[in-house]
């Protein structure tokens, strides 16, 4: 058990302490903002993560989780002092260091023996360094510590999962003391068998924003392939699968749509890009990945103004605001820049989102905020699906049809079945689903069609029973007809009924016990099979003697 100070109560501070504490360590989060400290004091979480709540009130209960506003009190009571604070992006797109140094300046004023720092917050290489000098340069008094970097990464939507649950573990250090003080607080999941990635300072840092370049790559890759199945007329859905399917490329992130946003993803990409241009050695593929997902939103809303134009007085739902589900983060979603371009063109906004919406009442204006997805859509002109909150994938489409003033959706997620909402009646567009398949009429039509095609070619079949050489040379027979012999009198259709099970059932339909290739013993065992696997006709009434039942009852006697 570690005695643990989290500068930063956000995202990422706020999560990693309370699901530390959950791990037996004592923490205290310290942040500036004293209004959030003191609702994280009544338990109030400052923003939507599943769990966490039930989380940071099981650690408060049991007093291994506390809030203070005050760094002085965190760093005495700490032995570990970790620096999670953002590193927002500059003008130019590099990461904003500046608070990491400022806060590691002010540690440095309260230490009184021994502490280890350690880097939470992603940053650039070399910034493990800038803080070590940072802290020598601010020291009290001489004594010793330690800088380390412990990377986050958490997946916003499920964050506590991810944290209790991870992949691995990275730490990076300087120095056996302060790698194995690292693990000793990561030690529950020793029990669980994650992997342990011990490893340098330098390569820690570079190792959180590869592995989130990475996935950002995929989505534009992905992106790239679904503008190329409009083209050629092919689904992305499928090809994503299939490749996905590949154990060496995996099925996640190769979700085609708008493009990604959040807080993560546009900002660490665009950090790695701007310093690895500093080191004279840029990322082409991170360059690339960057500019395709700036072009892939532009071009879904391009299509989106498109569907509804012209937008002057129709009515536009948008459903989905945060970024991606489960989540209320607003930062660089797709959302915002929909919305934006609607509302210039003329459209009135009606906006439904299960969480984010209180979020968002701040950040635009002049729209409707619904009560649910129904409402937003009720005499609406079009439908944008935006987030894939896992209620919009349940919808009842045949309700949504009905409340649409005009049926037309654009699905940026690929959520619905294309084929599906063209059957349904609604003018559907996704993205990369190839091309459009018929409507319900050219459909029907084909239909008719194939079923005409189907009745000629039964017409030209050969009868079924018609005899044919093979078929005499195997000793099938033409089965008689029952009919053939109840409208004759009783006596007469006792002997024509003896006369048609004796048949031996030529090739001519000729009766008699000679058939015109077999022996009289052979046919007249072939016409016996035949006799008694004929079904019966119903039973005739009371009194009669007419019919197969009556002429098999005579033969027995």
């Amino acid at each position: 058990m570690q005695e643990i100070c989290m500068v930063g109560s956000g995202y990422v501070g706020l999560v990693s302490g309370a699901c530390m504490a959950d791990f037996g360590n004592e923490v205290i989060c310290v942040d500036t903002d004293e209004e959030k400290i003191e609702k994280l004091k009544r338990m109030e979480i400052p923003f939507y993560e599943f769990a966490l709540g039930e989380i940071v009130k099981r650690n408060m209960d049991e007093g291994r989780l506390s809030f203070s506003s005050s760094l002085e009190e965190g760093v005495k009571r700490s032995k570990v002092v970790f620096i999670a604070v953002g590193t927002p992006p500059d003008a130019e797109g590099e990461a904003d260091v500046s608070d990491v140094l400022k806060v590691a300046a002010e540690i440095a004023r309260y230490m009184t023996d021994y502490r280890l720092i350690v880097q939470k917050s992603t940053v650039p290489v070399g910034t493990g360094a800038k803080v070590r000098d940072t802290i020598r340069e601010n020291l009290a008094k001489d004594v010793e510590f330690d800088v380390a970097s412990n990377p986050e990464f958490l997946r916003e939507g499920s964050a506590v999962e991810t944290f209790m649950r991870p992949d691995r573990v990275v730490i990076g250090a300087w120095s056996a003391k302060a790698e194995e003080i690292l693990a000793d607080i990561y030690a529950p999941l020793y029990l669980n068998e994650t992997p342990m990635v011990r490893t340098t300072v330098e390569t820690a840092e570079l190792i959180k924003y590869t592995a989130n370049a990475y996935l950002a790559t995929k989505i534009s890759f992905i992106n790239e392939i679904a503008n190329l199945c409009e083209k050629v007329g092919a689904d992305v859905k499928v090809v994503a699968k299939a490749i996905g399917l590949d154990r060496r490329i995996g099925p996640k992130f190769l979700h085609a749509g708008i493009g990604f946003g959040g807080s993560c993803f546009p900002k660490d990409t665009m950090a790695l890009a701007k310093f690895s241009e500093q080191v004279g050695e840029p990322l082409r593929i991170v360059n690339a990945t960057i500019s395709i997902n700036r072009e892939q939103r532009k071009r879904v809303i391009d299509r989106i103004r498109g569907a509804v134009s012209p937008a002057k007085g129709k009515k536009v739902a948008v459903l989905g605001l945060s970024f991606k589900p489960n989540t209320d983060d607003l930062r660089d979603a797709p959302s915002l820049d929909i919305i934006e371009a609607l509302t210039a063109d003329g459209a009135g906004v009606r906006t439904f989102d299960p969480v984010s919406m209180p979020a968002a009442r701040g950040l635009v204006k002049g729209i409707k905020f619904c009560r649910d997805a129904y409402d937003a859509v009720s005499g609406a002109d079009a439908m944008v699906l935006v987030t894939e909150w896992n209620e919009f994938r349940r919808m009842d489409l045949t309700k949504l049809y009905s409340l649409m003033r005009r049926p037309v959706v654009i699905d940026c997620r690929n959520v619905y079945d294309p084929s599906e909402m063209v059957r349904l009646g609604f003018t559907y567009f996704g993205v990369g689903r190839g091309t459009p398949p018929p409507p319900p009429s050219t459909l029907a039509k084909e239909r008719v069609r194939q079923a005409a095609a189907g009745k000629k070619k039964r017409k030209k079949a050969p009868a079924r029973g018609k005899r044919s050489r093979a078929g005499t040379a195997r000793g099938k027979t033409k089965r008689p007809a029952p009919s053939a012999v109840i409208r004759a009198s009783a006596g007469k259709a006792r002997r024509a009924s003896g006369k048609a099970g004796r048949s031996t059932g030529g090739r001519s339909g000729a009766t008699g016990r000679k058939g015109p290739s077999a022996k009289p013993e052979r046919a007249s065992a072939r016409a016996k099979g035949p006799a008694r696997k004929t079904k019966s006709p119903a039973r005739k009434p009371k009194g009669s003697t007419a019919g197969p039942r009556g002429s098999a009852r005579k033969r027995r006697g």
